[in-house]
């Protein structure tokens, strides 16, 4: 598919065009669940490390409780649920609604010896699991709007969390489709997806400016509510006062020729 390139200023704030990377050979949806639960640095963590967990629908509140809080414990901050890998082993993370509904996951602790991935990155930019609350508070703004056109809410996805910080740390100010495609496959995603870029000075506010720049560019938001897309990742770089965002939908039965 065609992608659109635009350069901007550093100073300018503005969402930069849509790029579709996927060729879509069949659409498909995943099928509904009345909770959702997926986490920011995915399924396997290491003792130490604390991952925000990704709860949907958003606009609800939830109850969530650890099978083994010994392993993995769960903690509350302000709207926002946190995942703290505590000691090797597993533990099943429960979400539970007012109305009984529940959705879960299952976690697992690794020893704090493994090495975690890393995608090296230019300058003094972030690393991949850096403004992780900017980040979690723009999947919500994200699945708040599709909720809104009707559309499914999406996971998230872990390797396209990472491809997406990756694409931002590099401080892109208009789409690099190769280098883009590149670090999906990288990361470890298969198949083809959609990607958002957009770049505004300021950081305040951040992920509300850039869903709101997405929201307000007719290319964007088509990516946005997509309804072939069946997960997401984003990342935020924030450097000398400008704010770089990238988010990344993945499009199933589809092809990255770089993967």
């Amino acid at each position: 598919m065609a992608s659109t390139k635009k350069r901007i200023t550093a100073a300018l704030t503005a969402a930069i065009l849509t790029t579709t990377l996927a060729i879509p050979a069949m659409a498909t949806e995943a099928p509904d669940e009345p909770v959702r639960v997926s986490s920011y640095k995915g399924s396997t963590l290491e003792v130490g490390d604390r991952s925000g967990l990704i709860i949907g629908p958003s606009g609800t509140d939830y109850t969530v409780t650890s099978s083994n809080p010994d392993t993995v414990a769960v903690e509350q901050v302000l709207t926002f649920w946190v995942a703290v890998a505590k000691a090797e082993g597993t533990a099943e993370i429960t979400a539970t609604n007012s109305a009984g509904e529940h959705g879960s996951m299952t976690l697992t602790v690794s020893s704090a010896d493994s090495v975690p991935l890393e995608i090296p990155a230019s300058g003094d930019s972030a690393g991949l699991t850096d403004n992780m609350e900017i980040r979690q508070e723009m999947i919500r703004l994200i699945n708040q709007t599709r909720k809104a056109n009707g559309v499914s809410e999406l996971p998230v996805n872990e390797a396209l969390m990472n491809a997406a910080q990756a694409c931002s740390n590099q401080r892109y100010t208009w789409h690099h489709a190769p280098e883009e495609s590149k670090a999906s496959a990288d990361a470890g995603y298969p198949y083809g997806f959609g990607d958002n870029l957009t770049v505004f000075t300021g950081t305040a506010d951040a992920a509300q400016h850039a869903v709101d720049n997405w929201i307000n560019s007719p290319g964007h938001f088509e990516t946005m509510i997509d309804p072939r897309c069946d997960c997401i990742g984003v990342g935020v770089t924030q450097y000398d006062g400008i704010t770089y965002c990238y988010m990344f939908v993945g499009i199933p039965n589809s092809v990255n020729f770089y993967a």
